[in-house]
């Protein structure tokens, strides 16, 4: 199979059964999601849900988180991964968003990036899932799913796999694709134990195809015995 007939399959299979699919982060405001994404790295999307109410209680605005203290932010986060730094991280964007951006999250990918904390895949998250930038956001789950299915081929790096996937997907489907790849990878196409069995895209994964050829070659070898 083609890369080209992989993509147009895969792509008209999620279109049709899945033409909703959001972050299942919860935000009010560009400046909430940012900070939410920022907690994310490294832990699942339950766990920060679990943190921010209290936090975005205490510190509802840019302005007010600037103004607190990383003990008192780290106070609210400490049950997520790596607290420290992200305390650090996001009490030094806040303050950044005040003096140089008006309080406000940029909506300038490149601006987003000066940001403590905010890589290309936060900023990438934050401009596709508010402003519907024609990016798309390579986290574990995607770089995993990408090079499984074989969207992705030979990528060493989340920068080579976001490329190779930008290179192949409408640019006007790039930030519903992102949350297609990132809840098949979280929920179906998972780290350890694949549920390749209820994959309903299995028929143009390169990996359930050599899982499945083996598998029927030691069958065949079975029954030859």
């Amino acid at each position: 199979m083609r890369t080209k007939e992989r993509y147009e399959g895969i792509i008209a299979w999620f279109s049709e059964n899945m033409p909703v699919a959001e972050s299942e982060l919860n935000y009010e405001n560009p400046f909430q999601l940012l900070v939410a994404v920022i907690l994310s790295a490294q832990c699942t999307d339950k766990r920060v849900n679990m943190t921010t109410p209290a936090l975005f209680e205490a510190f509802p605005t840019p302005q007010a988180l600037a103004a607190a203290s990383v003990e008192e932010v780290f106070s609210y986060i400490r049950s997520i991964s790596y607290p420290n730094n992200k305390a650090k991280n996001i009490v030094a964007m806040a303050r950044m968003l005040c003096s140089e951006f008006g309080g406000e999250v940029p909506a300038d990918i490149d601006s987003m990036m000066r940001l403590p904390g905010v890589g290309r895949k936060t900023a990438n998250v934050v401009g596709a899932v508010i402003w519907n930038k024609e990016v798309m956001p390579v986290d574990t789950h995607i770089f995993r799913v990408a090079a499984r299915i074989g969207l992705s081929r030979n990528a060493k790096t989340p920068r080579q796999t976001e490329l190779q996937l930008e290179s192949h997907i409408p640019p006007h489907l790039l930030p519903i694709a992102h949350h297609w790849l990132l809840l098949h990878g979280r929920y179906v196409c998972t780290a350890r134990k694949p549920k390749c069995h209820e994959c309903q895209i299995a028929q143009w994964c390169i990996t359930a195809k050599r899982s499945t050829a083996l598998a029927d070659g030691t069958s065949k070898r079975g029954l030859g015995n």
